[in-house]
């Protein structure tokens, strides 16, 4: 009988592809190479917004970027971060290492999702929602008190506010707010409530509009007003802060007035410039960035970029003496560079004024309370109604529980008196008030038995005497 012959094949063949461009996306953690940081590689194949999903699940796990190395030419991506945890070391937390590598691993064939419930930020505690919540998407044209009539509004149409996040830059506001039906805690679904409430918002937000300026592609018109955007679900801070870039960048907060903590760069020696030269050789746009350096300010340029449509091939990112340098080689997404002085400038503004949002001058407040509806609408009230502007705020439930972050600042443009503060604090009793002074970046928790220069019963009591007992104390 004849030996019958079948035809070899080579065992690894099928990982010969792999062995010839590596594999479709690898993640390498280095702990070993530099003395004071985690090398993070990522090698992927590449794809449009790839860069911005990897710096997001870095943000999302609140490390610090010291340094980064991309080349995404043809169809490879390869990157190379320098990291370090929030107190400044090597990650050497296992479970932080794996979940690096899972997440980058799996943001090859993702999509960015909208914004959506249960947002972590550094300010307030992690939310956690046990159902789904509608989400509401505002933007328009800030005003001293305007998110306390926003809130003022949701409540007197019971709405429990479950999260919220705003941003105020430029006399531009743009709010993501998570709500629930007020009795039953369910996402509100019903389009006609949905429509009164948009209905209502907008006539909020519409109160001060300004008249349209300028002419051409780029004029300042009537500062939209937009609701929408009623989700539910999980998701992650940083989706959260993208999508409140995207509404800044829609109501033109670029094109505001210069904001006084702007003003006041130069003379504290943290002086931004952002600059764009033509790479005629090879078809690039090269964007230069020196400002402070920050956490999170990798993501804000990133984002900035990638939501105008520019791709970015290769990019240099450093610190060094708390100061930031970035580069980024970018193309329009039709190949192009940028090739009018106009869209120069335009991407010039846009960026700086992505670097600036996030910068806040003021006293930052941190509220424990026991959640409830309207809870929210007080506070802004009280603070309003005493001369303070909210610019910042980041509102979550835990339970029962309610943490109110905000940044104040005085509307007459001077200091924020530390002394109101303390009176504020003795007049709603038993409280957790952490207080930051960025102005004299200290940070201090106000205790019940401290003194403070000068009370504001009188003014204080009629105003927080009637909700003061729903705050409760946090050890």
């Amino acid at each position: 009988m004849k030996n019958v012959c079948w035809p070899y094949f080579d065992p690894d063949f099928d990982n010969l592809s792999e062995r010839i461009y590596g594999p479709t996306c690898r993640v390498c953690i280095d702990n070993e190479s530099m003395e004071d940081c985690t090398v993070v590689k990522v090698d992927s194949v590449n794809k449009q917004g790839l860069l911005l999903e990897v710096v997001q699940v870095m943000t999302d796990l609140n490390l610090f970027i010291s340094k980064s190395y991309i080349s995404s030419d043809a169809e490879w991506f390869m990157d190379v971060f320098h990291v370090q945890d929030e107190q400044g070391k090597k990650l050497r937390d296992q479970n932080v290492i794996n979940c690096i590598q899972q997440a980058i691993g799996t943001t090859r064939e993702s999509t960015p999702s909208p914004p959506k419930a249960r947002a972590y930020t550094n300010n307030v505690s992690k939310a956690e929602h046990s159902n789904e919540h509608t989400a509401i998407e505002m933007s328009g044209t800030d005003r001293p008190g305007l998110l306390s009539e926003i809130s003022a509004t949701l409540a007197d149409l019971h709405c429990n506010i479950v999260e919220a996040h705003a941003w105020s830059h430029n006399a531009c506001l743009a709010c993501v707010a998570y709500i629930s039906d007020q009795s039953s805690h369910t996402p509100i679904e019903d389009p006609h409530r949905l429509a009164s409430i948009e209905d209502h918002l907008i006539t909020v937000l519409r109160a001060n509009m300004e008249p349209s300026i300028g002419t051409g592609p780029f004029q300042i018109k009537n500062r939209e007003v937009k609701t929408g955007g009623f989700l539910g679900g999980e998701g992650t801070m940083t989706n959260v802060e993208r999508r409140l870039h995207q509404l800044m960048l829609s109501v033109r907060d670029f094109d505001g007035p210069r904001s006084s903590s702007e003003m006041n760069i130069t003379e504290r020696g943290t002086k931004m410039a952002v600059s764009i030269e033509n790479c005629d050789q090879k078809g690039y746009s090269i964007v230069s960035i020196e400002c402070k350096d920050r956490p999170r300010l990798m993501f804000d340029t990133v984002c900035t970029l990638t939501d105008m449509q520019y791709v970015i091939f290769h990019a240099s990112v450093a610190s060094h003496d708390g100061r930031a340098f970035q580069e980024y080689f970018i193309r329009h997404d039709d190949g192009y560079p940028l090739n009018t002085e106009s869209e120069k400038q335009r991407v010039i503004k846009c960026l700086e004024a992505a670097i600036e949002r996030r910068v806040c001058e003021g006293v930052w407040l941190k509220l424990c309370a026991e959640n409830r509806v309207g809870l929210l609408s007080d506070i802004t009230r009280v603070l309003r109604e005493n001369g303070l502007a909210v610019v910042r705020a980041d509102i979550a439930t835990k339970g029962k529980k309610a943490v109110n972050a905000f940044y104040v600042r005085d509307i007459s443009g001077n200091e924020v008196d530390m002394g109101f503060i303390k009176s504020m604090k003795k007049e709603m009793g038993l409280i957790d008030l952490e207080v930051k002074n960025d102005n004299k970046t200290r940070r201090k928790n106000i205790s019940s038995h401290e003194r403070h220069r000068f009370s504001l019963g009188d003014l204080l009591k009629s105003q927080l005497g009637r909700f003061s007992h729903n705050f409760i104390a946090i050890n």
